[in-house]
């Protein structure tokens, strides 16, 4: 029986990443079915995401769209990120995609899976931390859905840049995921169900062991030059899609 492939991918920023980016998504999205098995996307794939009752976001709907598509005929699964958090009404309902606001735990062939976006758990307290939780408050997008659609967006575009992550420069964001593997490993240590934890966000792609063939991965920015991963029988690897040729160039592995 051939292996189960697992296609992890995060970070795209769909709405602010260069258009030869969500380009490639596209590409990627329509040659998933030949790539693996099934499809994790791990948050942020756009960089604003809300689930209006008649609306959808301009900017994300060629993708969104794609991923409906997709989704119809191959299995989909999606967390929720800082930037798209609200979305279960619309993926849910419209969709084939099995989502969650926060977490998912995926059963990818032999190996059982905890996935989550990661902003939230390692931040340390500042500015970041605190909008995080303020954007994150219930009360906070109820009131933006009583705003017009184009009013919102404006708000969208002045708060996006504080949440931070894609601005870091690279100690900060070395540091940040270096306590994000540290929260993994305690989080496998505390579950021996589970085989891996992935997680996405500091936009740092690593794949690290804790004891056997536990492991943490973080797929990296899809938006940095088309990074992906990959889950399967011998462990996970990191790549990159070219889309012209639609093949995959291995970067580092597990194994």
């Amino acid at each position: 029986m051939p292996e189960h492939r697992l296609l992890v991918l995060a970070d795209a920023h769909i709405g602010s990443a260069p258009p030869d980016a969500e380009v490639a998504l596209l590409e990627f999205l329509e040659a998933a079915p030949s790539l693996g098995d099934e499809l994790l996307l791990v948050g942020d794939l756009f960089e604003f995401w809300f689930a209006y009752r008649r609306v959808i976001p301009r900017r994300a709907f060629p993708v969104a769209a794609a991923i409906a598509r997709l989704a119809a005929r191959f299995p989909v699964a999606m967390v929720g990120g800082n930037h798209d958090r609200w979305g279960e009404p619309f993926w849910g309902a419209e969709t084939d995609v099995r989502y969650s606001a926060r977490e998912l735990v995926i059963d990818a062939g032999a190996r059982r899976v905890l996935a989550l976006h990661g902003d939230g758990l390692t931040e340390r307290p500042g500015r970041i931390s605190l909008v995080h939780r303020v954007i994150g408050h219930p009360l906070v997008s109820g009131v933006f859905r009583l705003l017009h659609p184009d009013l919102g967006m404006r708000v969208v575009d002045r708060v996006a840049p504080w949440l931070g992550e894609g601005q870091q420069d690279a100690d900060t964001k070395r540091r940040g995921a270096a306590r994000q593997q540290r929260w993994a490993e305690a989080r496998l240590a505390a579950d021996a169900s589970l085989d891996a934890v992935v997680m996405a966000h500091t936009h740092v792609a690593r794949v690290e062991h804790f004891g056997g063939a536990r492991f943490y991965l973080n797929p990296g920015a899809w938006y940095d030059g088309g990074q992906y991963a990959v889950i399967a029988a011998a462990g996970a690897e990191l790549r990159r899609f070219t889309p012209a040729a639609r093949s995959p160039r291995p970067t580092a592995s597990l194994r």
